[in-house]
């Protein structure tokens, strides 16, 4: 069987250079080889990133509590609670075990929908789901989907998806696209021939203007009309409730500082930032901020109002505080659970660097 590095080897000689969207899309989803399509160590302390998850139960629970409120308020009987980008199914389990508990007259009209378009992945979410059979159901993707009257949401999926890697040319004002080639054996930058798609291009219009007349040459940075794209599809689906996602990123003006120059593309091992992020493609996370800006406005096309756009400290604190008043719902805050809030929301751990926006309809 080949490997990652030989499928995008061959796609190099075939088309002579790639984009890196293509790159980074084989890299980590090549059915079967794919860096998030294999069963390794990715997740926890033994393995490449900490997650939210990783820190333990609490960050399900809360949000379990959080969405319980929001059900419990909704005017319509029968909730959807739908995760999209399920990994291996934790934060699944973690939620569905609160609610089962804190909140039973809420769970049992509940359906929790999970879109997951990897076979490799869903197996990975049906074990660990397993004693919740008949309670979860899988889609392929967003169009499957039915009208959604409860949550949708996602927890670092947005940061996956793959991006355009783009530069400024200062002379001609306009943006470029590096591509990837074979140079002496490696995979290296080259920049592409061809003008960068309309459909790439768009983004870029959130630029602010006066940047345009002073952004350096060669000013690199991602676009990633395919989150854009994924945003729409999703909220168009949600005919009741709140859309929520949790991930790394910033608003659009964010994207264009001196010290993100090189863009905002990252490789990780071992809980290492790696220097190459084209060394050893399906070895290593990839991953790109979020820009909110662009989720904002595709949410607000579909209809939805934005109600937050905060840390995720400022998110799960403001959930701590309803938690206090209602501990029939949550229960005790034991010395495990306040230790592991302390790296949810702590700055120098989870809380500043993750963002979290909420929209909502109806």
């Amino acid at each position: 069987m080949a490997t990652v590095r030989e499928i995008i080897e061959a796609e190099i000689r075939s088309r002579g250079v790639i984009p890196f969207t293509r790159f980074m899309e084989l890299a980590l989803y090549s059915p079967g080889l794919g860096y998030y399509e294999r069963e390794h160590r990715q997740i926890g302390r033994a393995g490449d990133f900490f997650t939210s998850v990783s820190v333990g139960k609490l960050f399900g629970e809360l949000l379990g509590f959080a969405f319980g409120e929001w059900l419990q308020s909704m005017p319509v009987e029968g909730h959807q609670i739908v995760e999209a980008g399920a990994h291996n199914g934790q934060l699944a389990l973690d939620m569905l075990e609160h609610i089962r508990m804190r909140r039973p007259e809420i769970f049992s009209a509940l359906e929790y929908w999970i879109v997951e378009p990897s076979q490799s992945r869903r197996a990975w979410q049906q074990q660990t789901l397993e004693s919740f059979d008949g309670k979860v159901k899988w889609f392929d993707s967003p169009a499957e989907l039915p009208l959604v009257n409860g949550v949708i949401f996602s927890n670092e999926l947005i940061d996956a998806f793959p991006v355009h890697r783009v530069g400024w040319d200062a002379k001609a004002k306009c943006w470029f696209e590096w591509g990837v080639i074979i140079q002496d054996g490696k995979f290296t930058w080259s920049r592409m021939v061809e003008p960068v798609a309309k459909a790439i291009r768009s983004q870029s219009l959130l630029l602010p203007l006066e940047l345009s007349a002073v952004l350096p040459d060669g000013f690199t940075t991602e676009l990633c009309p395919a989150a854009a794209q994924w945003w729409l599809a999703v909220a168009e689906k949600l005919e009741r409730g709140r859309l929520v996602t949790i991930d790394y990123g910033q608003q659009a003006e964010g994207f264009y500082t001196p010290q993100r120059s090189d863009g905002t593309l990252r490789a990780y091992r071992n809980h290492r930032l790696c220097d190459n992020p084209l060394e050893e493609p399906g070895e290593q996370d990839l991953t790109a901020s979020v820009n909110f800006s662009v989720l904002t406005s595709m949410g607000e096309l579909a209809g939805l109002r934005t109600e937050h756009y905060f840390t995720q400290a400022t998110f799960l604190t403001s959930i701590l505080d309803r938690t206090i008043k209602s501990p029939q719902h949550f229960g005790e805050w034991t010395p495990e659970r306040t230790r592991q809030f302390q790296t949810l929301t702590h700055p120098e751990h989870l809380g500043r660097p993750f963002q979290v926006l909420m929209q909502a309809r109806g």
